[in-house]
């Protein structure tokens, strides 16, 4: 009997202002993911960091395949002009259930549509393999298969602000809820005139700084006359 092998689908680094976005690709079959259970996987975000690697390596030596894309904050400015990021990434994800071999039968994602059919929907304008898409809110604490990609990217994503810190500093986590990292890109702004290489350019918080500092150097000028 041929065996039947489900694919799950999940990002990290949807919403900060530094780094990239990460989205990973996991297939696995159904003793695979029993396994995958076994070892404790589930949503990254409810595990510690040192927990997220080691599971990210036994993941890996687990499953059938997987494959993870990085989506740089430069290749984001350039997208988004022309894309909303719910676009942005079903163009990847496609790209992900075509790489994986051998064909998922069925993929599960994480959907950041309001509607979760909408994103299924725009997934399948880019797919060329045929795969049943099934498509839900929070299906990273509800599949474990989801689980284990979201542990896939948040690992990857890390391992790129770890490689961005050993040469800018510290940029915290990138997220701007994080001090650090707000600290950081004000710093940087003042020091050169724009934002870091790193960053994400149509980010409210990004275009908001741009403008105060626009503003600030407005006022300076007026008020030397």
């Amino acid at each position: 009997m041929r065996k039947i092998f489900i694919a799950g689908i999940d990002e990290a680094g949807r919403g900060p202002i530094l780094g990239p976005l990460v989205i990973a690709g996991v297939l696995a079959n159904k003793e695979q993911e029993e396994m995958l259970i076994e070892m404790g996987v589930k949503d990254s975000k409810e595990l510690k960091p040192a927990t997220r690697k080691k599971l990210a390596e036994k993941i890996k030596k687990t499953v059938e395949a997987y494959s993870i894309i990085k989506i740089t904050a430069s290749e984001l400015n350039e997208l988004m002009p022309r894309k909303s990021l719910n676009e942005i990434e079903a163009m990847k994800t496609a790209q992900i259930l075509d790489e994986l071999k051998p064909k998922p039968d069925i993929a599960i994602v994480d959907a950041p549509d309001i509607i979760e059919e909408n994103y299924a929907k725009r997934i399948r304008k880019y797919l060329c393999a045929s795969v049943v898409i099934k498509s839900e809110h929070f299906a990273d604490s509800k599949y474990p298969i989801v689980g284990a990609a979201s542990i896939l990217a948040k690992v990857e994503r890390d391992a790129e602000i770890d490689e961005l810190k050993k040469e800018f500093g510290n940029i915290g986590s990138g997220y701007w809820h994080d001090e650090d990292t707000k600290n950081f890109v004000e710093a940087y702004i003042k020091s050169y005139n724009k934002l870091p290489p790193f960053a994400r350019i149509y980010w409210e918080p990004s275009v908001r700084m741009l403008n105060e500092k626009r503003q600030k150097k407005l006022l300076d000028f007026t008020s030397s006359e």
